[in-house]
């Protein structure tokens, strides 16, 4: 067993749940969407991100777009939510979380590409 593909396996389907589980809920209501799990959803990912520079791939090339990809999202949806619960004046509105959940959503999709792209690797791989 290679523990480097473990590793690399790991963060990308624990990116993938954390994301999804941000993004689960009604859309417009605060409440069923914890900032903690967002925050962890970005640390993740950018594990993730890391983990993918050593690969010299074709599909190492695409798994590192979909990481980058979702990393501008999540980032993008924590700058909404620090922006709407630390400056703006009306708070933490139905508009500004389901501005936050859409922009997860979006890096939710990229992580499902990432998590597909690692099961055909794992997949089509043949042992020397």
């Amino acid at each position: 067993m290679n523990l480097e593909k473990v590793v690399f396996g790991f963060f990308v389907l624990l990116a993938a749940t954390l994301n999804f589980g941000f993004f689960i809920g009604d859309i417009s209501d605060p409440r069923v969407h914890n900032v903690y799990e967002l925050y962890f959803a970005v640390v993740v990912n950018l594990a993730a991100t890391v983990l993918k520079f050593g690969d010299r791939t074709q599909i190492g090339a695409v798994h590192l777009a979909t990481s980058l990809v979702a990393v501008l999202q999540l980032i993008a949806a924590t700058t909404v939510y620090v922006w709407a619960t630390q400056v703006s004046s009306s708070g933490l509105s139905a508009e500004h979380i389901s501005s936050v959940v859409s922009l997860s959503g979006g890096a939710l999709l990229a992580n499902i590409v990432s998590v597909v792209l690692l099961v055909v690797e794992t997949v089509s791989y043949r042992r020397r």
